[in-house]
């Protein structure tokens, strides 16, 4: 069997278990994912600045609202403020990281 079929199969029997309990992705998984789609976003061309998102509704982390504040071009806004910041550090290393910031992503990832 290829491997391709055994993850259909493995993923069509964990679908069909009725009552089954589902796994919950360690919050480490999740935070490397995230860091690592953001990332290929970042590479593909400019993210969307701070300034736009939050116009946009889009609720900002405590770190990126100080960023969008600043006196800072627009083309500093338009970073990846994740990249920098010790909440990604924690939570790509530790399963119960201790971050608890509105809005940060990675926060959002604790399995508590």
């Amino acid at each position: 069997m290829s491997q391709k079929a055994e993850i259909q199969e493995l993923i069509a029997s964990a679908a069909a278990a009725p009552g089954a309990a589902l796994a919950r992705a360690p919050a480490r998984l999740k935070s490397r994912i995230y860091s690592r789609l953001v990332q290929e976003q970042a590479a593909g061309g400019p993210l969307l600045s701070l300034s736009e998102s939050k116009a946009s509704g889009a609720p900002l982390c405590v770190f990126e609202e100080l960023v969008r504040i600043a006196p800072v071009g627009e083309h500093a806004k338009r970073k990846n403020c994740c990249r920098v910041c010790h909440a990604r550090v924690l939570a790509e290393r530790l399963e119960h990281a201790p971050i608890y910031w509105p809005h940060c992503p990675y926060a959002g990832f604790q399995n508590r």
